[in-house]
């Protein structure tokens, strides 16, 4: 009979029929009094969320003290309940730290069993016999030690969530690293690693390389290799974008081909991340839409029937942020609003749905409404990197630094192993012109980014900056504030150096080169002033093109696709809006271009005769600019100097040709007196006039004049000759 009852509570509860699984259990434990009967019964209880009749059972029997399974359970229903103190007094503060080498052991144990039966035959049937005994108890203690590995790397990744949610990220990062090293598919432990960045890419690099994947077991011992090797291409696509290019490629790569995962959701999210962090923003868009619309089933269960609709929900939460920076990025403004209503309607307990609306409202310009709502999305998830993030954004945006500083600070003590809150107080502090703490955060923020160093190895991080070679990982940006800062500081070699490093580095990552346009200009601006100016010119040149996508000339109409990528808002002073997550408005993209074109001509009027052109740019500079800087601004002061030196030059010139056309005819008179002059002269008298000819063999005026003075002598020699002979005479 308790077999009867305990398969029909099984099927039950595989059906989701929680009432029939809590009736029956209930009799399968009256009949049995059995330890495990009581934690199924209580498991049925937690998976309907009725946390208090689970505790209530386990903690009547007993149970807790006695299995350590049961243990585990009323703890998860504690963390449910959000009592955390109950769940941490159960649980304990140490991790059992010994068990990761139990764990090693037991997994070399069973490699070298594995190897040592391997063309093993029995010829002694007696000894075959007492060895398939032997074996078999061994294996019973193997799976029961197992098992409880199991339960207590569970244990471990519960601690490691008492304790984030006490905000002690360094123990909770302990704790779900121990329960990783004890039982590798302990995946939530992992999981929480990634996701909440409580890891640095040289991190997250090293943790996975110590991991024993030869620890895992299957029902078939020769699957065993394979699911290792499985496992660990799943963990590879989780690590940072930015520290580890080839692996991730590697892995997504190998799982697409050879295991038939090119349309799962997780991969093409992956897929998708890389696109955003080498600012490929409309590729990305492109993959996540095609995750939202990939399920339709849930459309028919919901009042709203559209497609939009369908695809909107039933997603992991993970996708929701990485859709929302490529909709923002592009620009796509009526998308976001039409995604914010539906998941307002349909979600509106989930955190992504406000993160979604203030997303919606950034995007528009309503800063203080996308703050209200970013503030409400990192309540509702207190470890929501998006959301703080977005929510110290909305203080940089309306230049409120301080604010933006204390934001961001708060982002970078929750998400310790990401870099971005680090560059993006660096980039705050640049602004407020604090040069040595931006300095400090941004080498931080490189530090972390590349994975070569420790964050607090300064001397390192230096040598690795000025003289590491272009194949160097991390985030262009990153080097291309450091650039800013020490163009600031007029060390203005290093920072071309850096500029053109940035852009190397950004090429490497397969990144939309149009969204490093500014770079590319703060590369052109360190030329100008080191007085390279031809080389500034042709990078000034080389920004147009990409801008206007090479649909027009440098001086022509500047119409072409947008500016989408990261650094659309940003100018050499540093960043002037929030951060990397620049805004592809119309209003960003004219005062870029415009910028460009006043550098451009900048360039031009310190050249030599280059002035006219430098008008012309200057003037397109004014025109692109507009009424949104004032009548240009900048642009329109050197406009009008441009024109005052341009008309100085013109007058010049025309003082010139007045001065040629007065020698021209003063040329001309001589020679009348040339040709009015007796011709008396002997055959040969003058032959040292040729020497005074040009090269084309035309007298010139040195020559001209020798030769009337030579006449006028020789005229007036004559003259006394005759009047002396007749004297004489």
């Amino acid at each position: 009979m308790e077999k009867y009852l305990r398969n029909w509570r099984q099927d039950a509860l595989n059906k989701g029929q929680h009432d029939a699984a809590i009736y029956i259990g209930d009799k399968v434990l009256a009949l049995s009094n059995n330890d495990s009967d009581a934690f199924w019964l209580a498991q049925v209880h937690f998976s309907n969320n009725n946390y208090t009749r689970a505790l209530a059972l386990l903690s009547r029997r007993d149970l807790v003290t006695r299995s350590l399974s049961c243990r585990y359970l009323a703890s998860h229903c504690y963390i449910k309940q959000g009592r955390y103190d109950n769940a941490l007094s159960l649980l304990g503060e140490d991790n059992p730290v010994h068990l990761v080498a139990t764990a090693q052991h037991n997994a070399r144990r069973k490699l070298a069993h594995l190897n040592g039966n391997v063309g093993r035959h029995v010829t002694h049937r007696g000894k075959g016999q007492r060895d398939r005994i032997e074996y078999s108890e061994e294996r019973d203690r193997d799976r029961e030690q197992e098992k409880e590995l199991k339960f207590q790397a569970g244990m471990c990744y519960l601690r490691g969530l008492c304790f984030s949610k006490r905000n002690a990220f360094e123990r909770a990062k302990d704790c779900f690293m121990t329960a990783v090293r004890i039982d590798v598919q302990c995946f939530e432990a992992f999981d929480q690693l990634m996701k909440n960045s409580l890891m640095s890419p040289a991190e997250e690099i090293a943790f996975l390389q110590e991991l024993d994947f030869d620890s895992i077991r299957t029902d078939d011992p020769a699957m065993a290799q394979e699911a290792a090797h499985f496992t660990k291409l799943l963990y590879t696509t989780r690590l940072s974008k930015y520290a580890s290019p080839k692996a991730m490629t590697d892995a997504t790569e190998d799982l697409t081909t050879h295991y038939n995962l090119a349309e799962n959701p997780d991969l093409l999210l992956t897929r998708a991340e890389t696109l955003c962090t080498q600012c490929r923003f409309h590729e990305a868009l492109v993959i996540t839409t095609k995750i939202l619309n990939s399920s339709s089933t849930l459309g028919s269960l919901l009042e709203d029937n559209s497609s939009d609709t369908q695809a909107s929900l039933g997603h992991n939460p993970n996708l929701y942020p990485v859709h929302l920076a490529a909709l923002y990025e592009t620009g796509a403004h009526n998308t976001l609003f039409h995604l914010s209503h539906t998941l307002a309607t349909n979600a509106p307990h989930e955190s992504y749905t406000y993160l979604a609306i203030g997303t919606y409202y950034l995007s528009t310009g309503r800063i203080a409404e996308a703050r209200r709502f970013f503030s409400k999305a990192s309540l509702m998830d207190s470890h929501s990197a998006p959301a703080w993030i977005g929510f110290a954004h909305t203080f940089a945006a309306e230049g409120e630094h301080d604010q933006a500083i204390a934001a961001y600070s708060t982002a970078s003590r929750l998400f310790q192993g990401s870099h971005l809150p680090n560059l993006f107080l660096g980039m705050q502090h640049l602004a407020l012109n604090n040069m040595q703490l931006a300095w400090e955060y941004c080498t931080a923020a490189f530090a972390m980014s590349s994975g070569a160093v420790k964050k607090e190895d300064t001397a390192a991080i230096a040598n690795l900056i000025f003289n590491s070679p272009h194949t160097v990982s991390g985030d262009p940006l990153v080097i291309n504030e450091i650039g800013v800062i020490l163009y600031h500081q007029s060390n203005l070699n290093t920072a071309a150096r850096l500029f053109r490093r940035a852009l190397q580095l950004a090429a490497n990552l397969g990144c939309d080169m149009t969204a490093w346009v500014a770079t590319r200009a703060n590369l052109a601006h360190a030329l100008r002033r080191l007085d390279k100016l031809d080389e500034a010119l042709a990078e000034f040149d080389e920004c147009l093109r990409m801008l206007v996508g090479g649909m027009a000339s440098v001086d022509g109409q500047t119409t072409g696709k947008d500016v989408t990528g990261s650094l659309a808002g940003l100018t050499l002073g540093g960043a002037t809006g929030p951060g990397p997550s620049g805004t592809p408005s119309g209003y960003e993209e004219r005062n870029l271009l415009g910028s460009i074109h006043t550098s451009r001509g900048l360039v031009l009027l310190s050249m030599m005769n280059r002035t006219q052109e430098a008008v012309m740019a200057l003037h397109e500079a004014v025109r692109v600019l507009g009424g949104d800087a004032g009548g240009g601004g900048v642009a329109g002061t050197l406009l009008n100097r441009a024109m005052e030196i341009w008309a100085m030059e013109q007058q010049e010139l025309a003082n010139e040709d007045e001065v040629t056309s007065e020698e021209e005819d003063e040329n001309e008179h001589r020679d009348d007196i040339l040709q009015a002059l007796p011709s008396k002269v002997k055959k040969g008298r003058y032959k040292g006039v040729a020497s005074h000819r040009d090269d084309h063999g035309s007298m010139t005026h040195e020559s001209r004049d020798v030769l009337i003075e030579q006449r006028l002598d020789e005229d007036a020699d004559d003259l006394l000759n005759e009047a002396w002979n007749e004297i004489r005479s």
